[in-house]
């Protein structure tokens, strides 16, 4: 029979590159993200015996992870400023015109997901890049589904504006262009 701490670990252990990612877009550096992750596994570890079978496991790993950066920030109102993601190096990509265009597409997505209120941020970082369910978001984050649903729909609208990608025809609009 398999040690249930074990699997518990190895689970845990499979699940940290999308832990430091969610780490990464809540707090905008990759030091602080390290340090939050490994609070994260810390506290998972010491309250494994609370994770319930059958549950999302990546869902339980959020909350966690997002609850001790909101008590972090609670503690930081009066610290000193952090490391900025930018002051790390550069990402490598192919050289030439295909590598310049796609360092400049890589920095205006960038810089409008950071441009994102912390909200919709986390919702659209939950849902579309960690792929969990609008009801599995609106746990982690301990609000409502309709709350998910409209933040990351504001989400979306203030990313195409920010980036000038025209945004999908409204569903509001018939195939004659008129509105019902």
């Amino acid at each position: 029979m398999t040690d249930p701490t074990i699997v518990f670990g190895e689970r845990l252990v499979a699940f940290l590159p999308n832990l430091r990612r969610f780490a990464i877009s809540l707090c905008r550096s990759r030091d602080v993200a390290d340090d939050l992750v490994q609070a994260a596994c810390e506290k998972a570890l010491a309250g494994s015996d609370r994770f319930e079978e059958g549950t999302r496991f990546d869902a339980w790993m959020f909350r966690i992870l997002r609850n001790l950066w909101i008590d972090q920030l609670r503690r930081q109102k009066t610290a000193g400023p952090t490391e900025e993601i930018e002051a790390q190096a550069e990402l490598a990509v192919p050289s030439g015109e295909a590598g310049s265009e796609a360092r400049m597409a890589l920095k205006s997505v960038a810089a409008a997901i950071d441009g994102l209120v912390l909200e919709q941020r986390e919702v659209l970082i939950l849902t579309c890049v960690e792929e969990l369910s609008y009801k599995e978001a609106a746990e982690v984050l301990g609000i409502p589904i309709g709350t998910v649903m409209s933040r990351l729909a504001r989400a979306r609208k203030n990313l195409a504006e920010a980036t000038g990608i025209e945004p999908p025809v409204a569903r509001s609009q018939d195939m004659r262009g008129g509105t019902r």
